[in-house]
């Protein structure tokens, strides 16, 4: 093979990298530029600073292009979305300039690479076109060589408006297809959505937890690669057996040859041990693609476990392409080793993981930015972090965003985070053309092989609330009754196709041994979708319905995908995008960053307020309290989903994070920060917990563990009367057995007496070897009905610990540092009279700010 060198220069400044191997890429990520299409003229002419070429990012987008050069203020700030909204309805030109060495010329293949369009884009190269595209989740490969010349050349990229581009199509529509949300902006007619109908992430459209900012750009790495002969254009490394005393695994390869030759391809697996493995094989490969397959064995695997269930070790992978004795190409990767199952015996849903069922506790992972390329590794690092710290073994990545980066997934492979993965279909109506599935045939294969190395994703779910829209949602029921039964037909038989066959064969085909589910909810076409008693549910009564809280407690679902409850974020997160002017949960800036029924969803969090707690003292306190109501929400339902076991098998809550400054369903605020039920999710997903459940004029008892195997324990459960006088007690032994176990039912005369419902509480308490592991505070009437007394909390302070003691029963304690940026080790939980709880907190202020800003909160009187 030939041995060349490559110089490529960014805009004017030259750079000459020294090769290592004879496959050789070049970034083209960094400085761009960017202006309005000449051919847009009306844009050109509302706008005419930005028809001239200014700097841009990428990856990246227009949109932040414009934030960055002060054309358009922040929309994450105030109330600053509607004037960025006229970026995503006008068409852009983005350019750089190559200069080409003619050593670079005499290379056989000079390919440009770009890992993200977003969407309709046109690549030219020297004024000729190479390249259309129009699938933001898809990488695009072309061949450039004939393009380029020795010297300077002219890369542009342009991409139209995806809203203008197919609005003509829609509104030609008798009946377009059903969407997710309207805008709010008056740039598509309601019901009249054109998102349907593009391969682009749903969210940028707005959802009721983001802002609409329909983004258009160069949103993945872009770079120009070089190879001659031969090529790796694929390689993953299968299991088909995995047992105590081997793993009998295959490494498959994809090659991409230009002519018969003769090449060696070589694979070295490295164990947790350091001990490899290694097998290779020479073969004449012939013009086109040729797959290889290279048999290996593993003595002795070390399996991958769920955080929670054992350890997460990983084996590196080294796969090189030898020709002429020299290496031409190689891919590294890290795997895992376990079996996965689904279960959906007898209706049921859930996961078996190395011949064991295992319990899924966890949330819904939306995107962590508006802007991806805005997101660190770092940052993706700490939420699997926190996930798996607050006792969380899955996340769901929910499908209405993009496929996510391969350091997420390598952060979940190490902390033992099981993925649930969705392909990005997120609640619109697919189109039923054959040409729309064999593009999202194409994306789907390339993801998952991309992501087929990690052990985490244990399941490839086909997209949100299609199927359950379909079957259920009163505009569908509409739609379909209006198109007719030959239309409703097509359609319905469309999106078969593509949930059941489509997904599920790339699946089959790019990683056989992960799990298919057709959509979530779903019950794999077997019956009724969204139901208690078949498949996966997402559960909405509560906060979307209205009903009571207590509506968690009715019914055991399958598994539980979805069920959520609002909070506002952090008063110092508040204030990062509301200013310091006075704030009140009607406020347009708290408005706007609300999208939960278009910008009234804080009158649900007043009426679940009024429902349930006392009246706010102040605006922070309001913070306070809606985040109380969330955390006893939720925490409420995941106990009752975990006491439901073995006929329930997941709770997944909404949701662990936000895409922005948001007042939402996060356990996790768009600043780091968390809410209160991110610290109650640690309590309610613990390995070994007590649940009580007060209905009917009793207390139901039970006890749940993580555990593989009994474990010796004791129950206790006391009643008190609210100056601390002890009443009815109840305990025992017993061996806590995996899973679930029911423990008791208590009738409230022999746990309370006599005592009002107001003025008394019981506490409840799981001990294991000596000591109490979990606790639940019992009571009879709603938080805002009972006789709290006053808590009589104290601070004491030791650089950055605290201990914090109660005079007498504090219920919900917030230890809450105003706008000072602080996490404590533990928040919002119970303090019995007399008890003290000592807390790190973690922070940039030092001890004596963080001890002036601290304020403790808690449900009774102040």
């Amino acid at each position: 093979m030939k041995a060349r060198s490559l110089a490529l220069l960014p805009l004017l400044a030259l750079a000459t990298p020294a090769w290592a191997d004879p496959r050789q890429s070049v970034s083209l990520d960094g400085t761009w530029e960017v202006r309005i299409d000449p051919s847009d003229a009306e844009a050109a002419k509302a706008h005419p600073k930005e028809a001239a070429w200014f700097p841009a990012k990428v990856p990246g987008s227009v949109q932040q292009d414009l934030i960055a050069a002060k054309r358009v203020p922040d929309p994450y700030k105030g109330i600053n979305e509607a004037p960025i909204q006229w970026a995503g309805l006008t068409r852009w030109q983005f350019r750089r300039t190559l200069t080409i060495t003619p050593a670079m010329l005499a290379r056989d293949h000079l390919d440009l690479v770009f890992d993200g369009l977003d969407t309709f884009a046109t690549v030219t190269l020297n004024g000729q076109k190479l390249l259309d595209t129009d699938n933001a989740h898809r990488r695009w490969r072309v061949d450039a060589k004939q393009a380029l010349k020795a010297g300077a050349n002219e890369l542009v990229v342009t991409i139209a408006s995806p809203i203008r581009t197919l609005q003509p199509m829609v509104l030609a529509e008798q009946f377009p297809l059903p969407g997710e949300y309207d805008s709010a902006f008056g740039d598509e007619p309601k019901g009249k959505q054109t998102s349907p109908y593009i391969r682009k992430p749903k969210y940028d459209y707005s959802w009721d937890w983001a802002p609409r900012l329909v983004k258009i750009g160069l949103w993945r790495p872009v770079r120009l690669e070089a190879w001659d002969d031969a090529r790796i254009d694929g390689f993953r490394v299968d299991q088909e057996a995995l047992n105590p005393a081997e793993a009998r695994l295959v490494a498959r390869w994809k090659l991409l040859g230009d002519r018969a030759r003769a090449v060696t391809v070589r694979t070295r697996i490295t164990g947790p041990d350091g001990q490899t493995v290694e097998a290779a094989r020479t073969l004449t490969l012939g013009a086109g693609e040729n797959v290889v397959s290279l048999p290996l064995t593993l003595a002795k695997p070390q399996l991958w476990w769920p955080a929670g269930y054992g350890a997460q070790p990983l084996y590196k992978v080294e796969a090189v392409l030898e020709e002429d004795g020299a290496v031409s190409d190689r891919v590294a990767q890290r795997i895992g080793l376990r079996t996965v199952e689904l279960i959906t015996q007898g209706g049921g849903f859930g996961f078996r993981v190395n011949g064991l069922p295992i319990f899924a506790k966890g949330a819904n992972l939306i995107p962590f930015d508006m802007f991806p390329n805005a997101v660190s590794e770092a940052r993706m690092r700490r939420m699997v972090a926190d996930a798996r710290d607050a006792n969380m073994n899955m996340i769901r990545v929910w499908g209405g965003g993009y496929y996510l980066d391969d350091a997420f997934y390598a952060a979940a492979d190490e902390l033992g985070l099981m993925v649930w993965q969705d392909f990005m279909f997120g609640g619109s109506i697919t189109p039923p053309d054959a040409a729309f599935r064999e593009n999202v045939r194409v994306e789907a294969e390339e993801q998952v092989a991309r992501l087929q190395p990690h052990p985490s994703i244990i399941g490839w779910n086909g997209g949100n609330e299609i199927l359950s829209g379909w079957e259920n949602w009163s505009d569908r029921k509409a739609f379909k009754k209006a198109v007719g039964a030959d239309a409703q037909e097509r359609i319905g038989a469309g999106m078969a196709v593509l949930f059941d066959r489509t997904l599920r064969d790339a699946v089959l085909k790019e990683a056989p041994g992960t799990t298919y589910w057709p959509g979530s909810p779903s019950n794999d076409y077997t019956g009724p979708v969204d139901t208690d008693a078949t498949g996966d549910r997402h559960f909405w009564d509560v906060w979307s319905g209205s009903k009571p809280v207590e509506n968690y407690l009715n019914g055991c679902a399958r598994f539980m995908s979805e069920y959520g409850f609002q909070a506002m974020p952090n008063l110092s997160t508040i204030r990062g995008f509301a200013g310091t002017g006075p704030l009140a949960i009607d406020s347009p800036v708290l408005k706007a960053h609300q999208k939960f029924l278009a910008g009234e969803g804080n009158s649900r969090l007043q009426l679940y307020l009024d429902q349930r707690l006392r009246k706010p003292t102040d605006f922070a306190d309001l913070v306070y309290l809606t985040q109380v109501n969330q955390m006893q929400a939720i925490g409420m339902a995941a106990r009752h989903h975990r006491a439901c076991a073995p006929i329930t098998m997941g709770s997944l809550f909404w949701q662990l994070n936000d895409a922005w400054p948001a007042i939402s369903w996060a356990s996790i605020d768009y600043d780091g920060q968390w809410k209160l039920l991110q610290y109650e999710a640690r309590r309610m997903f613990a390995p070994q917990a007590i649940v009580a459940e007060h209905k009917d004029g009793a207390t139901r008892l039970a006890a749940v563990s993580d555990a593989t195997q009994l474990i010796a324990a004791e129950w206790r459960v006391q009643g008190y009367t609210m100056d601390g006088k002890p009443l009815g007690t109840k305990a025992s032994t017993f061996d806590l057995s995996p899973g679930a176990l029911e423990l008791a039912t208590i009738a409230d005369a022999d746990l309370f007496g006599t005592a009002a419902p107001a003025d008394s509480y019981a506490v409840a308490e799981l001990w294991i070897d000596g000591k109490p592991v979990s606790r639940a505070i019992l009571e009879r009437s709603l938080p805002k009905d009972m006789a709290y007394p006053a808590p009589r909390l104290s601070a004491r302070w030791q650089g950055k610990q605290v201990t914090v003691t109660a005079g007498a029963l504090a219920r919900a304690v917030m230890l809450d540092f105003g706008t000072t940026v602080a996490q404590p080790s533990d928040n919002g939980f119970d303090l019995l009279p007399g008890e003290s709880r000592t807390l790190t907190v973690t922070s940039e202020a030092n001890a004596a700010a963080l001890a002036r800003a601290l304020t403790l909160r808690t449900l009774g009187p102040r």
